[in-house]
This record gives structure tokens, C-alpha cells and sequence, in this order.
């Protein structure tokens, strides 16, 4: 199949979030299946290129776009000989591109990212390639089902070209003033929006987008249930509703060339399901690493998280201290974000200093080691669209303590003695949390028990080989 992915943010060339990791493992994942993948991304001007072998593409050099009054000049770079296949484009325009962040808070945001799917539909008929699939992901490409009825419509190289709309987080939706309609070249296009929020004087990318897509999917199937709910809809569960039989959730994939403790370079020792000699190390290496005194047979949790309401964090102030005292464990803690999540954790390590350490900030060497050393994982999400430290635990034997919500649903299923992968608890609650996490620490009591319960754990597939070809299913099911 010839595929076009459109993204704001893709790894390893920028990232913020989930969103980049999906864009780029996924692309790669289905060109390596022999399909014609390309990749088209912002040429921000943090992207490091010191070792990315980038060459012009000759016919795609000083190219004019005309938005509204304004006319934005840009080229397109992509990587010489690249081992994967995968086709990726880079739009070179420091007008919009070269600003201290990936998303900002700028008077032009709408226009950055409206550029970005224009841009992509250009190149696509300067190449005289027509894409039988156009992926979108999240609020920033979601006017390209629009943009390709209104202003490309006439073009027959699109005549057969089918839209998909990925929505990765539905928090985030594109709200701009309906003022920007005129720069972005949809002010003959104003019947074709939502009109109550027209009336309301704004205008949504996301939501457009669900209007025009001929195709729905999000991060997992739990997540796709849930957004159609008054609770995680956002404002849009009604017209996903109405949307209902266009909509698919598919569990994002991990990629255990960089995710397998078996390989992973990170790593002080290694260890697979049937060797784990090397866990119990990276255990007191992890242990040592925080200034934590390491003691046999006392289980160690590990958190590895942003920050904010999201993640469920409020359910932490009332149970860790209470677990802590009544019970001799470790707790692990990686992250930054709100102010008072830090403060907490602050507090709780002055409180507990046998037994926390927090470090504050992101670490990639220390994201791996606590997933490898420590002994459950705990992620007690408020809402979670897919979520992936829960994978990277269970690949990595350290069964994950979440809430049954989203991604999280569907990748963790509760020990039951015998089966099983994690402990689920159902409601949002304190009580829930600490249910969840006694239940751990008396499973973690009985060595065969949890060994089962970790190798069940590692057995499971999340790769995205696997993924992929749910993906390969629904373009195939939208171009048939």
C-alpha cells in the first residue's frame, strides 16, 4: 500500500510525548512490511543533525505555499540512504519551525501546523504520488481530511485517497479563535465547521477532523470506549457517537530493540525469563544508585511518570505514607511536573529516608534501570489513552499496580494465583490503590507465585511487528 503519515513531532527527531515514539516506530514498522511509507514532519530547529545523513530533494527546493495574505517559502530535506525504507520528508521552514519549542503559545500556532498538512499534500502531487491512505495523528493534521475535500478535491491523483484520523490524547484539540479561518484558508469554508462553535466564536482542528475522516482510530480499544463517554469525551463524545462504527482502537506497540532486558545497553547486567539471576542485580544496583539501603526479600516499587493530574497521582498522598509505615519496602520515584507532585515526593523521601529516593527530572539510564530493578510498577492513571511503561514493566518482570482505564485495560490483566500479568483495581479511588499494592506485597510473600506471575508477564507481545499489522487491517477494511 502506498501510506502518507503526517505528524507534528516524530522520534528520534523530536519528541514530546507518546505521539513521536508512535509516528516513527509505526512508520518504520510498515515499510519494513514492504509497503510505500512516507513520513512527513516539521524540520524544527532543535532536531540535532550531526548525525543524520540529510540531503535536499531536489525538486522540492524554495517552493511557495500561500496561506491567506501570507506566502511561507520552504525546501524539503530527507535522509539519504535510509536501512528501514521508510521515506521521510522534512519541512524546512524557520519562518514557522525555528522557535525555542516543538508547540508554542504563539499567535500563529494555527497556522504552523495548518502549513504542515498543506505542505504534505504539495509534495505529495509535486511527486505525482497518490497515497491510497493518509494517517493523521492528533489535533495538528486533523484539517487535512477537510483540506483535501475543499482545495485538493479537483486533483485526480487524490481521487482514491482515504484519511485516518489517530486521536492520541483527546485533551489536547486545537482550539483557536474562528478568527484565523481567513489565514487559513478556509473562510469559503465556514458552512462545512461546527457550527455551534463558530457561534461561540472558535474553531476546533480536532473535531474538524473527526467531521471529515473517513476513518477513526485511537491508542487502544478501552480508550475508544471511554471517549464516547460524557466522563472522557472532552466535549466530543457525541459526535463520536454519531462516529461510533468509523471509530477503532488499536494498543500502540513498543519497541523492544531499545525495550528488551535481554539487550538492553542501559543495562549494568541482563536477564531473560528463564535466567533471572540478572534482575536481583539490577535490583540493588538501582537500589545503590538512589542511596537505598538493599535488604532480601523486601519489594521495591517504581514510578517513572510526568507529573500532572492525569496520572493519578493525588491517590499517592493518602496511601504511601500509611503503606510505608506499616510496611518495610522501597519506593522508587523518577519524574518531574506539577509543583506539588515534587513537593510530595520531596516530603515523603524527608519522611521515609530508608526507604524513598526521588530524583527529580527525566533520565533515560535511570527510566530503564528502575523498570529492570524494580520489583512492581506502579501507574495509577486517572485516564490513560495506551499508556507504555505498563509494557515496558511486563517485558521487563516487574508486574505493573494500574487502574483499569484505557490502555492500561487492555494490557494488564489481574493475577489470579495462576494467570495473569499485574494487579487492576477498578475505581479511582484510595482504597482501590491500596488494595491494588497489598495485594502485591502479599503476592510478592510467595517466590514461585511471583516468579509465575513475572514470566507471565515477559511472555506477552507488544512489538510493533505485531501492531503493525492491525494497522495493515484497517487501511485495507477503509480501502475496501
Amino acid at each position: 500500500m502506498k501510506i502518507c503519515m503526517v505528524a507534528s513531532e516524530v522520534a528520534p527527531y523530536a519528541k514530546t510525548g507518546g505521539l513521536a515514539d508512535v509516528a516513527g516506530a509505526l512508520s518504520s514498522a510498515l515499510a519494513e512490511k514492504g509497503h510505500d511509507v512516507r513520513l512527513f514532519l516539521p524540520f524544527y530547529g532543535q532536531i540535532d543533525t550531526s548525525e543524520l545523513d540529510l540531503v535536499p530533494v531536489r525538486f522540492l527546493e524554495d517552493l511557495r505555499l500561500r496561506l491567506g495574505r501570507r506566502v511561507y517559502r520552504y525546501s524539503v530535506y530527507t535522509r539519504a540512504a535510509p536501512e528501514d525504507g521508510l521515506g521521510t520528508y522534512f519541512l524546512y521552514c524557520p519562518t514557522l519551525y525555528h522557535r525555542d519549542s516543538v508547540y508554542t503559545q504563539d499567535p500563529d500556532e494555527a497556522q504552523r501546523f495548518a502549513f504542515l498538512v498543506r505542505a504534505t499534500l504539495e509534495c505529495c502531487q509535486r511527486m505525482a504520488w497518490g497515497p491510497e491512505v493518509i494517517h493523521c495523528n492528533d489535533w495538528h493534521t486533523a484539517l487535512l481530511p477537510l483540506y483535501l475535500k475543499v482545495h485538493y478535491g479537483w486533483d485526480r491523483l487524490f481521487a482514491d485517497t482515504k484519511t485516518l484520523l489517530s486521536i492520541h490524547n483527546i485533551g489536547y484539540q486545537g482550539v483557536f479563535g474562528a478568527g484565523v479561518l481567513s489565514s487559513l484558508d478556509l473562510q469559503g469554508s465556514a458552512d462545512k465547521l461546527y457550527q455551534e462553535d463558530l457561534a461561540n466564536g472558535k474553531v476546533s482542528f480536532l473535531k474538524t477532523g473527526i467531521l471529515y475522516a473517513d476513518a477513526l482510530s485511537t491508542v487502544s480499544r478501552t480508550y475508544a470506549r471511554e471517549i464516547q463517554t460524557a466522563e472522557f469525551g472532552m466535549g466530543l463524545d457525541g459526535l463520536l457517537r454519531a462516529r461510533s462504527e468509523s471509530l477503532i482502537g488499536i494498543v500502540n506497540g513498543v519497541d523492544y530493540g531499545e525495550w528488551d532486558p535481554a539487550t538492553d545497553p542501559r543495562l549494568p547486567f541482563h536477564y531473560t525469563s528463564e535466567d533471572l539471576s540478572g534482575k536481583e542485580r539490577c535490583r540493588n544496583h538501582l537500589l545503590d544508585a538512589m542511596g537505598l539501603s538493599s535488604e532480601p526479600g523486601v519489594p521495591v516499587f517504581g514510578v517513572v511518570s510526568r507529573m500532572v493530574f492525569q496520572k493519578g497521582f493525588d491517590l499517592f498522598f493518602e496511601v504511601l505514607p500509611h503503606l510505608l509505615s506499616r510496611h518495610e519496602t522501597r519506593l522508587t520515584v523518577l519524574g518531574s511536573g506539577e509543583r506539588k507532585y515534587q513537593d510530595f515526593f520531596h516530603g515523603l523521601q524527608r519522611a521515609f529516608p530508608a526507604k524513598v529516593s526521588y530524583y527529580r527530572g527525566y533520565s533515560e539510564d535511570l527510566a530503564h534501570l528502575i523498570e529492570a530493578g524494580a520489583d512492581s510498577f506502579l501507574m495509577p492513571s486517572r485516564y490513560e489513552p495506551c499508556g507504555l511503561n505498563q509494557m515496558y514493566s511486563l517485558k521487563y518482570g516487574t508486574p505493573p499496580i494500574v487502574r483499569k482505564t484505557g490502555g492500561l485495560a487492555d494490557t494488564v490483566e489481574l493475577w489470579d494465583g495462576e494467570k495473569g500479568t499485574g494487579f487492576v483495581f477498578d475505581h479511582f479511588s484510595a482504597e482501590g490503590l491500596w488494595w491494588a499494592m497489598d495485594y502485591a506485597l502479599k503476592t510478592h510473600r510467595d517466590p514461585e507465585a511471583w516468579r509465575r506471575l513475572m514470566k507471565n508477564g515477559m511472555a506477552k507481545d507488544y512489538s510493533w511487528e505485531r501492531q503493525a499489522g492491525e494497522y495493515e487491517k484497517l487501511y485495507r477494511a477503509l480501502l475496501s
